[in-house]
Parts: structure tokens; sequence; C-alpha cells
């Protein structure tokens, strides 16, 4: 094991961050705050309590799966395609470091940092209401398999991307909608029925629920199967960067 060269890597990775470390850190904390003063208070007033918990506090486990899953992908693909854009790719293949210990280096830096933006959202939530997490080993093994397996999920997109746009368009049209319509903000026991059923084809919503499940106890499917799918998805993306690297798709060519 090379651990000089995925430390390289590593290093590298959350020096860039750092350096916009205003940026990084201040833009979940003022995100977090007006969904608070939006939804948490605007909103909130009206709905009253969800399975016996504050609305203000259901929504914290959504806001901090929102922050994770967005900014996992987002570091993951701009760090593996911003080599390719500008060519050190290249330098990096010829080193004497083989494709799982540049996956370590890339995908450890992101989820370093999503983990970090997530402690970020959950203080700050705490400002607001007030959280008892009945569950926190739990929590803390969904918060880690998300950050890891959405930074995997990102690695994949930086790879395929050709361009800038490509990089941002799966986190911005397809991941994001799918973590609102993922019951991040409500509970499905409020939507009709058909509703219902359409929202068990979203893979976020098991994630998110599992997650809340353990903050609260309550959950709209199983904390079985919310691993089940978090362990799914982390195995295709596994199987799916192992391809690339056998192929040298996008990424050596």
């Amino acid at each position: 094991m090379n651990f000089s060269g995925i430390r390289a890597i590593y290093i590298y990775e959350m020096t860039r961050f750092f350096r916009t470390f205003f940026q990084s850190f201040i833009s979940p904390i003022v995100s977090t705050s007006l969904y608070f003063v939006v939804f948490g208070t605007a909103i909130g007033s009206k709905i009253g309590t969800i399975d016996d918990v504050s609305y203000g506090a259901f929504i914290v486990p959504g806001l901090i799966m929102l922050n994770i899953m967005t900014q996992s992908t987002s570091f993951a693909s701009f760090g593996i395609y911003l080599p390719k854009f500008v060519g050190t790719i290249f330098e990096i293949l010829s080193a004497p470091i083989n494709s799982f210990e540049i996956i370590l280096g890339y995908v450890g830096a992101a989820v370093t940092k999503s983990l970090m933006i997530g402690v970020v959202v959950l203080i700050t939530a705490h400002l607001f209401v007030d959280l008892t997490i009945l569950h926190p080993f739990f929590m803390i093994v969904f918060l880690v398999l998300t950050c890891v397996s959405f930074s995997l999920f990102g690695f994949i997109i930086g790879v395929w991307a050709k361009n800038f746009d490509q990089v941002q368009m799966i986190p911005l049209l397809v991941l994001t909608p799918l973590v609102f319509l993922g019951g991040s903000f409500y509970s499905i026991s409020m939507l009709p029925p058909i509703w219902q059923s359409i929202s068990m084809f979203n893979p976020i919503f098991y994630l998110i629920s599992g997650f809340r499940w353990s903050f609260f106890g309550t959950a709209d499917v199983g904390i079985g199967l919310s691993l089940m799918a978090i362990a799914i998805f982390t195995c295709c993306c596994i199987g799916m960067i192992t391809w690339i690297f056998k192929t040298g798709y996008r990424i050596k060519s």
C-alpha cells in the first residue's frame, strides 16, 4: 500500500478545500438557517408535529442528508474531473500508485469534507431546535455510509463528464430533486396513496427514512430496508468504478 501517494492526493484535495474555507462553511450555515426560518418557523407553525416530533426537528435529518449527498457528489466529481481537465491525470496514472489507492485519496478527501459539512449543519440545527439522537451509533453509520457512497457516485460522474456542465448536471437536475422528493421535509404518510407508492421507487427515500429513524425512532420504512438500500447503492458504485479502471473508460484517453 502506497500510503505516501494516498496522503499526497488527500492533502492536496483538503488544501484546495480550505482555500475556500469561508465559502465552504458559511454557505451551509446560511442555507440551513434559511430553511429553519422558512420551513421551521413559517410552515412549521401551521403543521405542528409529525409522528410526535416538532416539525422544526423533523426536517433536521433531511437537511443534513440534502447537504452531505450533494456536497459528497460535488467534492468527488470535481476532485477527479480537474486532473482530467488540466491533463495531470496522466501523471497520477503513471505514478507508482494503483487504482485502489487513487480512489482512497480522492474519495477519502471527499468523505472527510462532506462529514465536516454534515457536522456544521447539525451544530447549526441545534441553535434552532432541541435535538435528541436516540440511536447515535446508527446515525454515525448512516452518515458515514452516505458520505462514502455518494463520494463514490461523484467520482463516477467526474470520470464520465466531458465538461463542467456535465459535472454539475447530475447533482442539480437529478440528485437534488430526488432528495426533495424523498421525504426530506415531510413524511410520505402525508401523501395520497398513489404518491406514497411512487415514492417507494425513489432510492434516496430509504436513506432519509433510515437516517431520520436514528434521530427519532420513527421511519416510513423498516431500518433493514434502509441499510439494504445504501449497501446496494455502495456496491453498485464500487462495481462501476472497478469497471472504469479496468477498461480505462474516459480516464486513460
